[in-house]
């Protein structure tokens, strides 16, 4: 068990289960969603009645990678949660064609099964829809947002996005038709910023090895198909974490989806997407957090 100190938080710890050579990360543990599967949490209980955040990592991502360097940082002032998103690592495995909005439909369940009330959820990347989506679904779960490094929409252009489509659709079906892949290559070097030797980048690939091959590729479609034209709708207070030198998701983009939610606040960090890899991350993810569950919660 993780030791918990004086001020209420609980030290990261890894598992045993953990591929050698990575970060200290919180337990994790396999829940079962019923009707569902069993997905995949890591946790950290935070400070007494804390409010809870929810982190949604991106595109061939986990909960451990997307979230290593925040955890400590956050757990200061929040209970935080961190699944593994369907076809993603350890998270849950369907037949079904990957769809974003199953997978906030699989964070509210999950937010059910772990008894905890309204949290503010934190989308990175991909995970930027999610919580979207939980949002517009599943309203009375979502306190609040802090959307970083995503958008709206990924593919701004009909012509881009119809090419784009035409493309993850011709993969994805290829893979399903085909004989699956049965496992996805070992990250490059310059997948994550830990450079070229050393024990990290084996952990990291070690990690993406869980992938479902099928599931990402669709999740890749999925994306290139998203567009909330319901931005405005949004009535919970959000917070857009703004990579500034971003080239996967035109910083355009992002600050076109903040404009577009009332009252969303911008922290921009002159970074771009794989700022969550570092250690500078975890400051400005903290004070858009605050931000929202001041405004959240009071």
């Amino acid at each position: 068990m993780a030791v918990a100190p004086a001020d209420g938080t609980e030290r990261t710890k890894r598992t045993t289960s953990e591929p050698p050579g990575g970060p200290p990360l919180p337990l994790g543990r396999h829940i079962e969603l019923a009707g569902l599967g069993t997905t995949f949490v890591r946790e950290v209980a935070g400070p007494p009645n804390a409010p809870t955040v929810l982190l949604l990592h991106g595109w061939l991502a986990s909960g451990g990678l997307n979230w290593f360097t925040v955890f400590d940082d956050l757990a200061r002032h929040f209970r935080v949660i961190a699944p593994d998103v369907r076809g993603h690592a350890r998270g849950l495995r369907s037949r079904r064609i990957f769809r974003l909005a199953d997978c906030a439909d699989d964070c509210a369940e999950t937010l059910v099964e772990l008894g905890t009330g309204p949290v503010i959820a934190v989308g990175y990347s991909m995970g930027g829809p999610i919580a979207q989506l939980l949002w517009q679904r599943h309203r009375d779960l979502c306190a609040g947002l802090v959307l970083c490094a995503t958008a709206g929409g990924f593919v701004p252009g009909t012509r881009e996005r119809l090419a784009s489509q035409a493309v993850m659709a011709a993969v994805a079906g290829t893979t399903r038709v085909g004989a699956l892949l049965a496992r996805i290559p070992g990250a490059p070097p310059i997948a994550f910023p830990f450079g070229r030797s050393g024990a990290m980048p084996a952990w990291a690939a070690a990690e993406m090895r869980r992938h479902d091959v099928r599931m990402v590729i669709e999740a890749g479609h999925s994306i290139s198909t998203y567009h909330a034209r319901w931005l405005g709708e949004i009535d919970v207070p959000t917070a857009a974490v703004i990579t500034t030198q971003d080239r996967a998701v035109a910083p355009r983009l992002q600050y076109e989806m903040a404009s577009a939610i009332p009252r969303a606040t911008r922290h921009e960090i002159d970074d771009g997407h794989l700022t969550c890899a570092r250690p500078s991350f975890a400051a400005p993810l903290r004070r858009a957090c605050l931000d929202v569950a001041d405004r959240a919660f009071g």
